[in-house]
């Protein structure tokens, strides 16, 4: 994702128009130990502002039609900062690129002509801040003998290209306050010749359209709403309701809290587990080209990614069982399809502006991502006409990897998802383990649609068991290819070496991990874990560098967990969600470090998740109502649970696990009753067939 920044001015005060992040970094130096945020409940986080200010922070939201980086913070006066980074991905920009999004940037100006018996509000103490899927801000305001409170809510409408804010102000004090509420409208139209659809209109505007005055009593309270839209020009204005967007922002939340819910003894995992599901959830966009899950970062929006969606977050919808999600995911494996050509060259890497255009001048390893996430989606969706579906793009990309086995018979590509900002030679060891898992989901998948064909009564699927014996074959000497070509002694440890020439230990050794390739576990895990790659920032790219992407630290994090050590998984995994819940900068996973200033994208969240149901409970698709679970219940807990989950079922269903002397027992339970309980060793790998419980 390579990115660029282009500035256009637009004559208002109000709007300054951006194409792409900040390109200044925030050094991680300024990241320590201390939890600034506390939570509140399951789904919400709160920074009560006592001391240590002035500190800004950033996070983004996102709704159908819109995206918003809200830069907030508290000065060292005690005063609540906001600098709004707004992003409509259907609004394009010329020229018609990856990062071809417009973008406004704009400061808080609906409350600074408030005034309380004729004169400002006066001084602003903020009091606390809460991030719920909103972001919350209550403050007092006093001056003389008056004090006012006000609450502000920030939030992006779930389904319209607008973001929208709530302010309510209290009279707090002994005495009536007359409060004076100015209405604001700027509204300002682009330049047409940098538009793909020639201007767009930008309305900044409060929801009232004249001023008003309240006389409010103590205790009383009065609230108004404010919006910015986006709008195609000569689109419509409609008017904006922000109670009820407000309204619709919470259901979704809701909506995404109440199924596949983590329930754990530490109450970090289980808050930053459900804000996850939120953020990879909500950065779902309707384009031309049908909903697309986008990383977002004021980036990468309408648009779509080999490793992002197909490889990250497709694999995870099902999970979920967000149906805008599964679609999103569905649509995306179409689209790459539609590059599948007979003569097997690559496909591109990135589909964008809103499906229309392509980016990818090189090859990433991307077919074995697609084949790597589309097969395990296929598996856990579990209905045979989205298997038949992708059939001919999972076989075309498992074609593609065969025929670029080199002479060590290792999968040759150009670069890896890095995309040459790290050497990863003519053949890397990420690439070649993910056609290794994709040939083993691909020989279930096999069998499941045959054996879906025979129960309605046909003659089964042709030759689909000889198939699947040569996937597993491929896979099996892919394996000793693995092992042979890139298992080598790097600085004293047993692992793998990326490359061939490489002699630097890199983050990725971690991938054999993932996909249940554990003959070098115990020097993999100790070189992940040692001083030359783990920081209190995760896993370095690189030995030798201070850049992380959090993508490799969940990942080696989620094979930490699937080899074994779950103690250490677990003491790891602790710090790293405590410093991102709770921390500095808060509250999801981020993308990378001196990189994109450790923005929020979004697929990120969802390799946090799969730490927890593919590391901790062990969780693979077998077919589609079968998985096998290798559950790693940590030293210290008793218990652990999946509640409401919807892979490889036709029903939501739990899983609990209960440590019972030296054993634990798992049951498995739909609607509340336990349909199977199984008692195994802590570790052990078995297997569940929904459809016979």
């Amino acid at each position: 994702m390579i990115q660029k920044t282009i500035f256009l001015i637009i004559p208002a005060i109000l709007f300054s128009t951006v194409l792409a992040a900040d390109a200044k970094a925030e050094s991680p130096s300024g990241i320590h130990d201390s939890l600034r945020w506390c939570i509140e409940d399951g789904h919400s986080i709160r920074w009560d502002v006592e001391t240590d200010i002035p500190h800004y922070d950033h996070i983004e939201m996102s709704g159908e039609q819109v995206s918003v980086v809200y830069r907030y913070g508290v000065d060292e006066n005690g005063s609540f900062s906001m600098e709004r980074s707004v992003v409509w991905p259907m609004l394009r920009t010329v020229p018609n690129d990856t990062h071809a999004s417009l973008t406004v940037r704009f400061g808080d100006s609906f409350t600074d002509g408030i005034m309380a018996d004729g004169s400002p509000l006066g001084r602003e103490h903020v009091e606390w801040i809460r991030l719920d899927g909103t972001l919350t801000v209550s403050s007092t305001f006093m001056e003389g003998d008056k004090n006012i409170m006000m609450e502000r809510i920030y939030f992006p409408s779930p389904a319209r290209p607008a973001v929208c804010e709530k302010y309510t102000l209290t009279n707090a004090g002994d005495k009536p306050v007359l409060l004076e509420i100015p209405a604001v409208r700027n509204e300002t139209v682009t330049d047409p010749e940098q538009g793909t659809e020639g201007s767009y209109r930008l309305i900044a505007a409060t929801q009232e359209s004249t001023d008003r005055s309240y006389r409010l009593m103590p205790g009383e309270s009065v609230s108004f709403s404010a919006s910015v839209q986006g709008l195609k020009n000569p689109q419509v204005e409609m008017p904006l309701d922000s109670e009820s967007e407000l309204e619709g922002r919470r259901a979704l939340v809701s909506e995404i809290a109440g199924t596949l819910v983590l329930d754990t003894p530490d109450p970090v995992l289980n808050t930053m587990f459900a804000f996850s599901k939120l953020r990879g959830a909500e950065s779902i966009f309707r384009t031309r080209g049908g909903l697309m899950q986008s990383p977002g970062g004021e980036a990468y929006y309408a648009a779509l990614w080999c490793n992002d969606q197909a490889e990250y977050i497709n694999p995870f919808f099902p999970f979920l069982g967000y149906e805008k999600g599964n679609e999103s995911a569905l649509n995306s494996f179409l689209h790459f399809a539609r590059y599948m050509n007979p003569d097997f060259n690559f496909v591109p890497w990135s589909i964008i502006a809103e499906g229309y255009d392509t980016c990818g001048p090189f090859d990433r390893g991307d077919a074995a991502m697609l084949a790597y996430g589309a097969a395990r989606y296929a598996l856990e969706m579990g209905e045979i006409w989205i298997a038949e579906t992708l059939y001919p793009l999972i076989t075309w990309s498992l074609e593609y990897c065969r025929r670029n086995l080199d002479g060590n018979g290792v999968v040759k590509s150009t670069a890896d998802e890095l995309e040459l900002r790290f050497p990863a030679g003519d053949a890397n060891l990420c690439t070649s383990s993910l056609y290794y898992d994709a040939l083993l989901s691909a020989a279930w998948l096999e069998e499941e649609m045959d054996r879906e064909y025979r129960k309605k009564g046909g003659s089964g699927k042709e030759d689909s068991a000889a198939k699947a014996g040569s996937y597993r074959e491929q896979a099996a000497v892919l394996r000793k290819n693995i092992e042979k070509h890139f298992g080598c002694d790097m600085k004293g440890f047993e692992t793998y070496r990326y490359y061939e020439g490489n002699d630097l230990l890199r983050s990725w050794i971690c991938i054999p991990l993932v996909m249940d390739i554990f003959d070098r576990k115990e020097g993999t895990v100790q070189a992940l874990l040692s001083p030359a790659l783990w920081s209190e920032n995760g896993v370095y790219t690189e030995e030798g560098t201070d850049v992380f992407w959090d993508r490799a630290t969940l990942y080696a994090l989620r094979g930490i967990y699937a080899s074994g050590y779950r103690e250490k998984a677990t003491s790891h995994l602790l710090e790293y969600s405590g410093h991102r819940l709770l921390g500095e900068h808060v509250p999801y996973a981020v993308e990378a470090w001196p990189e994109g200033n450790q923005r929020h994208l979004s697929t990120e969240s969802a390799l946090y998740c799969r730490v927890f149901t593919e590391g901790m409970f062990g969780f693979r698709p077998t077919g589609f109502s079968s998985f096998t679970l290798r559950p790693q219940l940590p030293d210290g807990w008793d218990r652990m649970e999946l509640r409401g989950i919807h892979a490889c079922s036709e029903q939501p269903f739990d899983i609990k696990v209960r440590r019972t002397g030296e054993k634990l027992t798992v049951t498995v339970s739909i609607d509340g009753k336990v349909s199977a309980k199984y008692r195994v060793s802590n570790g052990e790998q078995f297997s569940v067939d929904m459809e016979n419980l």
